[in-house]
């Protein structure tokens, strides 16, 4: 099993995942918040490492991006960002990134620094599974699982090749288009759902415009995890102190856990 499947592994329990940009707004923002989020429910962290072309985040996400950029935040900052939070939590920690800074790093030297640095895994949404061969056999020789989207206008092609490939879980996208916090889930996500899980038998985790304790909770009645980003930074840049942020995911926990 996977350090990845053991936020699975609790019958009945539906992982929460929350998202923060690696650095933003300070790399101890970065290194004060996760602890805080893992003591309030959260079951597994995606680290954002910041990149010019965030071609899949929304404004939000962006914003966070481009100020930690600016802070000079690197991917060597990042793995050392993970290294330090290794010590403070103990559930997994996994990248969201772009290929353009795994591949300028090197494929091997980025997965041998994640596994040092105690990351579980990578997310990378400009990388399709029909161009991830070889990232999927380093990231398998460092004992990362490499995770796979996919979106409502995936094909059932799309999905059998993801079912097959994907490590860890399948990140489902609820919407087509870029992350950021929406007030109504859509209308076809639980038939989507339903969809892949005809041919998945990996955990299935729904993010994108996940802002509420009842959106989640409805998102519990058919998926395996709820991964959240957009709202967490926006509490994040509103309250400083970050007692929101950790609020907002404690009242995350309930709604998922109430039966």
């Amino acid at each position: 099993m996977s350090q990845l499947q053991s936020a699975f592994k609790e019958p009945g329990h539906t992982a929460l995942i929350p998202y923060v940009t690696a650095g933003y707004p300070s790399i101890e923002t970065t290194l004060e918040i996760v602890p805080r989020l893992a003591e309030n429910g959260c079951d597994l962290v995606e680290l954002g490492i910041p990149f010019s072309d965030p071609m899949a985040d929304g404004a939000t996400i962006q914003k966070a991006s481009f100020h930690a950029l600016k802070n000079g935040v690197t991917p060597h900052k990042c793995l050392e960002i993970a290294e330090q939070l290794s010590h403070k939590v103990d559930i997994p920690m996994v990248f969201m990134t772009y290929f353009n800074p795994v591949y300028r790093y090197g494929l091997e030297e980025f997965c041998r620094d994640c596994n040092t640095s105690g990351v579980s895994g990578l997310i990378i949404p400009d990388l399709p599974p029909e161009e991830g061969l070889e990232l999927e056999a380093t990231t398998q020789k460092q004992g990362l699982d490499l995770i796979y989207l996919l979106a409502p206008t995936s094909t059932e092609a799309r999905i059998k090749l993801v079912a097959q490939r994907s490590r860890g879980f399948i990140y489902l996208v609820s919407v087509s288009g870029v992350t950021g916090a929406r007030n109504n889930l859509p209308v076809e996500l639980g038939a989507f759902v339903s969809r892949v899980r005809e041919s998945a038998s990996q955990p299935l985790c729904v993010g994108f415009g996940i802002s509420t304790p009842e959106q989640a909770k409805e998102i519990a009645a058919m998926a395996d995890g709820v991964i959240i980003g957009s709202r967490i930074i926006q509490l994040m840049e509103a309250d400083k102190s970050m007692i929101a942020a950790a609020d907002f995911a404690r009242e995350i926990r309930k709604a998922l856990d109430q039966p």
